[in-house]
């Protein structure tokens, strides 16, 4: 299992190790809990060395990856990206990406585990083109700062920037080190994103916890996406589903042209042929396992993909996402999962996070 360029760090700060999407990293400092917390009201620090980062050149690159994946890659501006679905030839899900438009390259950035399966898929598909598509991973990594207090914190390690917009990239200096900072896409408090060589993520990371960030799990961020109802590929979002399933229109452009898969997702987006979608849940209870069915009059209706316990203001909740049929989906209808009380919830359930 790989270790990220942050690790004598993390531990150092006392993390205790597991792997996380494809690389070893921090599940928590301690404490979890105290770690999500700071993630929604202060200022949390965290490893993104679990991220891998492929670069894709060539004269064709732009117009060949506009016909691979779900999303307008053509007019991208400069300095900015979107987020992607790579699908196959029957509208499936293989993966997902976030692609940024870097001027003379384009830069995927994707979970490391599934760095390798996405390249074989594209590489298949680079017939007579000019594009080649490499995997930079160890040569830049990243490292994040959220919440309330991530822009202060920021300024106050001599980070000097612009504020940018959700998936807007900009290049600056910080003590003679180059490097590249944007925003999270649909963040629901401030999440910034640093890329740089992996030997410079030492000094950032501790010059940002000088400034006052407090060093984060994944144990924690896993908590914060419950929360803001954001799936995962490879646990909420599969092979097993297509793209409206998912719920992520963000990932689908309908006026772009072709590109793999799309015979498939254009039929269900011009008849509503839609049968089921990605759906939160309040439960009563402990969280319920993944593949725990969801029940309505006694017929199973749906199933979880994925829960959690998350704190609140008002106490501990189960939050959980899963597959629920369109006609169960009625916002606040109240169904059963492993005899606990379930109440619907749609995606995003930003109320539950603010």
């Amino acid at each position: 299992m790989p270790t990220t360029p942050l690790h004598d760090q993390i531990v150092a700060a006392g993390a205790r190790l597991s792997d996380y999407l494809g690389a070893e990293t921090a599940a928590t400092f301690g404490d979890p809990r105290r770690e999500y917390v700071e993630l929604r009201s202060g200022c949390g620090i965290y490893d993104l060395g679990w991220r891998a980062k492929i670069v894709g050149t060539g004269a064709d690159r732009v117009r060949w990856m506009n016909g691979m994946v779900t999303n307008n890659i053509r007019d991208l501006p400069p300095g900015h990206g979107n987020y992607n679905f790579l699908l196959n030839a029957q509208g499936r899900i293989l993966g997902d990406m976030y692609i940024y438009n870097r001027g003379d390259y384009l830069l995927l950035d994707t979970a490391r585990w599934q760095a390798l399966t996405l390249l074989e898929v594209m590489n298949k598909y680079i017939i007579m083109d000019d594009v080649e598509l490499t995997d930079i991973t160890e040569k830049l990594t990243a490292l994040a700062v959220q919440g309330p207090r991530a822009p202060e914190v920021l300024r106050d390690a001599g980070f000097n920037f612009a504020d940018v917009e959700p998936l807007q990239v900009q290049d600056i200096a910080w003590n003679d080190l180059g490097l590249s900072i944007t925003r999270m896409a649909g963040d629901i408090s401030h999440s910034y994103e640093i890329w740089l060589a992996p030997a410079g993520a030492a000094a950032v990371w501790d010059a940002l916890a000088r400034s006052g960030a407090k060093p984060v799990g994944t144990d924690a961020l896993e908590m914060f996406r419950l929360a803001a109802g954001i799936p995962r590929y490879g646990l909420d979002i599969t092979e097993r589903y297509l793209p409206q399933e998912a719920g992520q229109d963000q990932a689908l452009n309908f006026k772009k042209g072709c590109y793999l898969g799309q015979e498939i997702v254009e039929r269900i987006h011009s008849r509503a042929l839609l049968h089921r979608m990605l759906t939160g849940f309040v439960v009563d209870g402990p969280p319920p396992a993944p593949g725990a069915k969801i029940q309505r009059g006694g017929k199973d209706v749906g199933e979880i993909t994925s829960a959690l316990t998350v704190p609140g203001g008002n106490g501990d909740r189960t939050l959980a996402l899963g597959y629920l049929r369109m006609e169960a989906r009625s916002p606040g209808a109240e169904l059963s999962i492993n005899g606990a009380r379930a109440v619907v919830r749609l995606l995003p359930y930003k109320e539950l996070a603010a």
